[in-house]
C-alpha cells in the first residue's frame, strides 16, 4: 500500500478512510446488519451522497424518511441507490438486511434538504470499444439538474480482462479545457481472488505507480494521470468522485496515448 493506494475496513459500523493523498475528497464504508442503525451528522462544511453497494436500508435525514433504500445484491447486479445528505445534515441508517454503503464526501457550501437519487434516476451506458469497453452509471453529475456542491459521482463496470478509464488522463487545471479536480476509486471485484491493475504517474512530479488492485481497497488520485485494468477472468467494479473548481468536467489525455481518443469514447 503507499499513500494513493490503500485498503478500506471491513468492520461492522463506519470504516473511515482516515490517510490519504486528496486535501478536498473523503471516504467511509458502513457495514451494518440487520436491524443496526447507524447515527452522525453531515460537518457543516461538507457533502455526503450515500451509495448502497448492497442490502435495504432506512434513511432518515433532515427531517425527511427514505423507506427500503437500495435493493441491488451486489454492485454488479443493477443500478445503485443513493440518498445525498447535505452540510450540516443529522442522518439516521437503519439496515433492513445487511447493508453495505459507501459514503463519498467532499467541500460544500450549499443549503439544501436531503434527497434521493433513484435507481430509475441514474443515466447508465457503455464508453468505449474493443477491449476497452466498460459500463458507467452516473449517480450525481452536471448537469443532471440535482444540486451539489462540489461532488461529481458514478460507477464504473469494467469486464473481464478489459482496460477503464482509456486513455489514461488526469484533470489538474492546467490548460483551458482541464478541469481542477481531486479523484478516488473506490474498488470491488467480482471474486475474492480476483485482481486488477491500476497504473498513476506523472512525468511532472517524477513518478510512476502500478498497484495490483484487490477488493474493498481505494486509489486516491489528488493529481497524475492514471488508467486501470481488469484481470481476464474477475468483472471489476469502481466508485468514482470527483471534488474541485467547480462541477464541469474535463481532463487532459497523456498525450502519447491520447490518439486513440479517435477510436474509443472517454471516461
Amino acid at each position: 500500500m503507499s499513500k494513493h493506494y490503500l485498503a478500506v475496513g471491513s468492520a461492522s459500523g463506519l470504516n473511515a478512510l482516515e490517510a490519504h493523498s486528496c486535501e478536498q475528497l473523503g471516504f467511509s464504508r458502513l457495514l451494518l446488519g440487520p436491524g443496526e442503525s447507524y447515527s452522525a451528522s453531515v460537518p457543516s462544511d461538507r457533502e455526503i451522497v450515500l451509495v448502497m453497494l448492497s442490502g435495504t436500508a432506512r434513511v432518515e435525514a433532515g427531517g425527511k424518511v427514505f423507506e427500503r433504500v437500495g435493493k441491488r445484491p451486489n454492485v454488479f447486479a443493477g443500478a445503485p441507490h443513493s440518498v445525498y445528505l447535505p452540510r450540516g445534515c443529522s442522518f439516521t441508517v437503519t439496515a433492513s438486511t445487511r447493508v453495505d454503503a459507501a459514503l463519498p464526501s467532499g467541500p460544500s457550501s450549499l443549503d439544501v434538504a436531503p434527497y434521493e437519487i433513484r435507481p430509475e434516476d441514474v443515466n447508465a451506458g457503455q464508453w468505449g470499444t474493443l477491449n476497452y469497453t466498460r459500463r458507467f452509471r452516473e449517480i450525481l453529475v452536471q448537469p443532471d439538474g440535482r444540486p451539489a456542491s462540489s461532488l461529481i459521482v458514478g460507477e464504473t463496470i469494467t469486464p473481464s480482462g478489459n482496460w477503464s478509464t482509456y486513455p489514461p488522463h488526469k484533470h489538474e487545471g492546467t490548460s483551458a479545457d482541464e478541469a481542477n479536480h481531486e479523484e478516488m476509486y473506490y474498488f470491488r471485484v467480482a471474486s475474492p481472488e480476483g485482481f486488477g491493475i491500476a497504473r498513476h504517474y506523472s512525468p511532472e512530479r517524477n513518478f510512476d505507480d502500478t498497484h495490483v488492485v484487490r477488493d474493498n481497497t481505494l486509489l486516491s488520485i489528488p493529481y497524475g494521470y492514471h488508467t486501470y485494468a481488469a484481470a481476464p477472468g474477475y468483472a471489476s467494479y469502481y466508485l468514482w468522485f470527483l471534488a474541485g473548481d467547480g462541477r464541469k468536467q474535463g481532463v487532459a489525455l497523456d498525450p502519447q496515448h491520447g490518439w486513440t481518443q479517435k477510436v474509443v469514447g472517454m471516461a
